[in-house]
C-alpha cells in the first residue's frame, strides 16, 4: 500500500519530529522498523502505547546500542535499509559507531536523515532546546501574538512538525530519488531552525517589499486587520474571518448585516479599529453556530473555530475521512492522498516487537515483505 511500498526505513527511537517523520513515511507505505532501547518504548513518551499515534504503521526491534554487539546488529539492519532516521544530538551516533561515515561505507546508497533543532553545525549545534527555542531564534515566535502582548507559542506544530518533520520527510524523499537514480546516498541535515525560517518565507518577502512591519498584530495575516481575525460570539466561542478579497468582504458584511456605506473602507488602515469594533459588536449578538448557519453556502470566509474534540465531527472533515475513528479515539488520517497508490495508516498500536534477525532475513528477500 502506498507510493513508498518498496522503501525500507530504520528509525532510531526518539520524540517529536523524528517519529512523526517515520509515521508519515509509514503512512505512505514504507516499511518502518524502529530501533528501541531496552525497556524504553519511546524515550520521553508518557502516553499509553495504544494512544501513541506517531508509532502507527511501524515495527520495533529492541537493541542496546551501547553494547557493541547490538550496535553491530543495528548496522546490519542499516545495510539493508534505504533510509535511516535519527534525532539525537550531533555526535551521538558517531560515538556508538553508527555515524554517517560508517553507515554510508556499509551502504553507499543509504539516505541518512538527521533531525535536530539547531542543525549539525553552528555555535548552538550541541545545545539543548525545544520547539519554542528554535522558533524564537528563527524570528517566527516574535511575529505571533496580539498587538501590545507577548509572543504566543503556536503549540509545537510550527517548529517540531512543520519546520522539522515535514522538511526531514521532504529531504529524505528528494535524497531517495537521487539515490535511486545515481546509486549515491547522502546525509540530510534537517534542522528545525532552518525549516521554520523557510516556512516564514512569505513574511520575509512581504517585509522586503515594505508590506509587513516587524511587529505583532499589525499586519495582514497576524490579526492586525479586522477582516482577517478571530471574534468571540455570544456563547463565548469564536468564529474565524478571512475575507481578504473585495467580493468576499462584501458578502461578509451582508452576512453580518452591516451597511457598507456606514463603515470605513476595507483598506482604510487608519480606521481599522473602528471597523474591528463594528465587527466585534455585531458578532457578539449571536452564537458561533448561529453565525455559521447564517453564512451557510455563502463565500464570506467565515468559519467556526472548532476544538480538537469537535473537529473530527465536522461534516466536511467526516465526508473526506480526515480523521480515523472519529467517534472513539480520533487520529488524523494519512495525507496527502494519491489516486494510483493510496496510503493507509498502519493500525497496530503499540508497534509489534520483532526480532532483528527476522527483519534481516525478511529484508534479504527483495519484494517479500509482511504487511502491517
Amino acid at each position: 500500500m502506498g507510493p513508498l511500498s518498496s522503501v525500507r526505513v530504520i528509525e532510531f527511537a526518539g520524540i517529536g519530529p523524528g517519529p512523526f517523520c517515520g509515521m508519515l513515511l509509514a503512512d505512505l507505505g514504507a516499511d518502518v522498523v524502529r530501533v528501541d532501547r531496552p525497556d524504553d518504548r519511546a524515550p520521553g513518551a508518557s502516553m499509553p502505547a495504544e494512544a501513541d499515534f506517531l508509532s502507527r504503521g511501524k515495527r520495533s526491534v529492541v537493541l542496546d546500542l551501547k553494547d557493541p554487539a547490538a550496535a553491530g546488529r543495528a548496522l546490519e539492519l542499516v545495510g539493508r535499509a534505504d533510509v535511516l532516521i535519527e534525532g539525537y544530538r550531533p555526535g551521538v551516533l558517531e560515538r556508538l559507531g553508527l555515524g554517517p561515515d560508517v553507515c554510508l561505507a556499509r551502504h553507499p546508497a543509504l539516505v541518512y536523515g538527521r533531525m535536530t533543532g539547531w542543525g549539525q553545525t553552528g555555535p548552538l549545534a550541541s545545545r539543548a532546546g525545544h520547539d519554542i527555542n528554535y522558533i524564537a531564534v528563527a524570528g517566527v515566535l516574535h511575529a505571533i501574538g496580539r498587538r501590545g502582548g507577548p509572543p504566543a507559542p503556536p503549540l509545537n506544530v510550527v517548529g517540531d512538525f512543520g519546520g522539522g518533520a515535514l522538511y526531514l520527510a521532504m529531504g529524505v524523499l528528494a535524497a531517495l530519488l537521487h539515490a535511486q537514480r545515481t546509486g549515491q546516498g547522502q546525509v540530510v541535515d534537517a534542522a528545525i531552525v532552518d525549516g521554520t525560517a523557510s516556512l516564514a518565507m512569505v513574511c520575509y518577502s512581504l517585509m522586503g517589499a515594505g508590506y509587513w512591519r516587524d511587529t505583532r498584530g499589525g499586519n495582514l495575516l497576524d490579526g492586525g486587520c479586522p477582516w482577517y481575525d478571530v471574534y468571540e460570539t455570544r456563547d463565548g466561542r469564536h468564529v474565524a474571518i478571512g475575507a481578504i478579497e473585495a467580493p468576499f468582504f462584501a458578502r461578509l458584511l451582508a452576512v453580518l448585516g452591516l451597511d457598507p456605506v456606514a463603515l470605513p473602507g476595507q483598506w482604510d488602515v487608519r480606521r481599522w479599529p473602528e471597523l474591528r469594533g463594528a465587527f466585534a459588536d455585531r458578532i457578539r449578538t449571536r452564537t458561533r453556530d448561529e453565525w455559521v448557519a447564517a453564512a451557510e453556502g455563502i463565500d464570506a470566509c467565515l468559519s467556526p473555530v472548532l476544538t480538537l474534540a469537535e473537529a473530527p465531527h465536522d461534516p466536511h472533515l467526516r465526508a473526506r475521512g480526515v480523521f480515523l475513528d472519529p467517534d472513539t479515539r480520533p487520529q488524523p488520517a494519512p495525507a496527502p492522498r494519491f489516486s494510483a497508490t493510496p496510503g493507509a495508516a498502519g493500525r497496530q498500536l503499540p508497534p509489534p516487537v520483532v526480532d532483528a534477525g527476522a527483519v534481516l532475513a525478511e529484508w534479504s528477500r527483495p519484494g517479500n515483505r509482511d504487511t502491517l
